[in-house]
């Protein structure tokens, strides 16, 4: 039914390898042997259309995801496109249409929507937080408490939604936190650790250091050789004075305890980035729906 191959047009904007692979191995789960109902049900040639229906308000995000998942799924299939990834939508809209084969339409059909529906609720939480942050020179990011298999897509709809992706893994930064912080002895030798560790293995990471108070802080100052300060479950007028204290020689973020209905108070402290956990592990999927067009 569908064809596990890479894809044939250019992908912009996206770490193609990553992503055919996940529709691949998602359509796998889904589709197993078979797509047997709409084998049984639809004559093999039958053509038809299919909108991509908008049931909530927000912003859209993972079009261009689902363009690709139609492709693999079908190369065949044709997608016209009304409303992009970022665009704010309303109950009604119709974000594209897609015509073709329609039992391919019908074996794409439910990997698009977890997909899109996912990334739009991500998308919408997202563009709601930069809005509230407007005015400040405060920007928002996620962290590592995603979906596992679907990191990239989430971070991916972090970045729609106007955020700003932290580290993607384990990988690509270090970020010494209060347990590596305690199993290392203390905050100089955790730090001397990884500065002797990027040495022996000749890499280049980015270095940022977890503290929970003004003493914690003020330790990693003398210590230095780290490039981000992460101020962990602060108050208000704990954060304020740690900004004043690092006086801009190291980037700043802030994390732990911070709401919608607080975010803009903390931003006002003058933190460089405040990383929200909920953008990606704890938002509602956006209401949407693909219907059969007669």
């Amino acid at each position: 039914m569908f064809l596990l191959l890479g894809l044939i047009k250019k992908v912009n904007n996206l770490d193609k390898q990553l992503i055919d692979q996940f529709i691949i191995n998602a359509l796998k789960e889904d589709v197993g042997d078979g797509d047997h109902t709409s084998l049984a049900t639809i004559p093999a040639g039958t053509t038809g259309k299919a909108k991509l229906l908008v049931k909530d308000n927000g912003i859209l995000a993972g079009v261009e995801l689902a363009a690709e998942i139609f492709h693999i799924v079908d190369a065949q299939l044709k997608l016209t496109i009304f409303l992009n990834d970022g665009a704010a939508v309303k109950y009604g809209d119709v974000a594209f249409e897609v015509e073709g084969d329609a039992q391919s339409i019908l074996t794409a059909e439910r990997l698009v929507l977890n997909c899109m529906q996912r990334m739009s609720g991500i998308a919408t939480v997202t563009d709601e937080i930069v809005d509230l942050l407007k005015g400040t020179n405060t920007k928002v990011l996620d962290t590592r408490k995603t979906t596992p298999g679907i990191r990239y897509l989430e971070k991916w709809a972090v970045r729609i939604g106007g955020g700003v992706n932290h580290r993607f893994g384990l990988y690509d930064m270090i970020l010494i936190k209060d347990n590596h912080v305690d199993y290392a002895g203390g905050i100089q030798e955790a730090i001397e650790g990884a500065h002797n560790y990027l040495a022996a293995n000749n890499k280049k990471l980015a270095i940022e250091i977890e503290v929970r108070n003004l003493e914690e802080l003020e330790e990693v100052l003398q210590t230095g050789g780290v490039d981000r300060i992460l101020l962990d479950n602060f108050n208000f007028s704990d954060l304020s004075d740690a900004v004043d204290m690092i006086e801009g020689r190291f980037i700043t973020e802030a994390s732990g305890g911070i709401t919608i209905d607080n975010i803009r108070a903390y931003a006002e402290t003058g933190v460089d980035y405040i990383s929200v956990g909920a953008l990606t592990h704890s938002v509602k999927s956006l209401d949407l729906s693909l219907k059969a067009v007669k």
